[in-house]
């Protein structure tokens, strides 16, 4: 039987934990030396993902820019870029998205009901597999480790760190902590209400704490709660 990858979720947030503004333009929250830092991790990972509706508002390329980085993947054997996976239940993927026109592979992970409509919209620019009646995390995460994927970045948005955290799925947590408060009612949150383990007094533990740049890098394992 496949092992479920090593699932990694990575978020840069503001001080009142916002992941942008309510603005059209996207906010930039991390500086160069922590946008490096996250192409490392992605030169790392064996497949990148996000979630549909961060795919269609910021059309993220997902892409390793290091030059360095790539070489050093190929030279191990790998493909230049991670796999890219979106996570789609209603199927409404554009594909004029540049996600779906750079990089290596990719995969749509859908429901039964959209995956006729994500195979004929996206024809033959990705793999779609269907993870059953309604959205299926562990059955998500079972196909990624079928398919070799041995640690998995998720890079967003707000509802699939929810949904992850929510059903103990999440093996570790970076958190890019910007200096700035966006304060505006509109802008969407890191994480949304929901029932996480252990309730609101579980503290999850601390492994890491570390300025870079002018932001502040925290890393938490998540299944280790007290």
């Amino acid at each position: 039987m496949a092992t479920r990858p090593y699932v990694l979720l990575s978020a840069a947030v503001s001080v009142d934990g916002r992941l942008d503004d309510a603005s059209a333009e996207r906010l930039v929250l991390s500086g160069r030396p922590d946008l490096d830092r996250v192409d490392g991790e992605r030169a790392a990972a064996d497949a990148v993902l996000v979630g549909a509706r961060t795919l269609r508002g910021d059309d993220p390329r997902l892409l390793v820019t290091s030059a360095q980085r790539r070489a050093r993947r190929v030279a191990a054997g790998r493909p230049a870029h991670p796999l890219k996976v979106t996570v789609s239940g209603s199927g409404a993927l554009s594909p004029h998205l540049a996600f779906w026109h750079c990089g290596d592979a990719k995969l749509v992970c859908t429901v039964d009901a959209a995956l006729p409509r994500v195979r004929r919209t996206l024809g033959g620019l990705a793999d779609v597999v269907s993870t059953g009646p309604t959205l299926d995390w562990p059955a998500l995460l079972a196909e990624l480790g079928r398919r070799g994927v041995a640690r998995l970045l998720v890079e967003g948005g707000g509802t699939v760190h929810t949904q992850l955290l929510a059903l103990d799925l999440a093996d570790e947590l970076h958190l890019a902590v910007a200096p700035l408060l966006v304060g505006q009612p509109g802008a969407p949150p890191f994480l949304s209400p929901a029932a996480y383990p252990g309730g609101p007094a579980a503290r999850m533990r601390l492994l890491e704490a570390r300025p870079v740049g002018d932001v502040v890098l925290l890393r938490y394992a998540p299944k280790e709660r007290t």
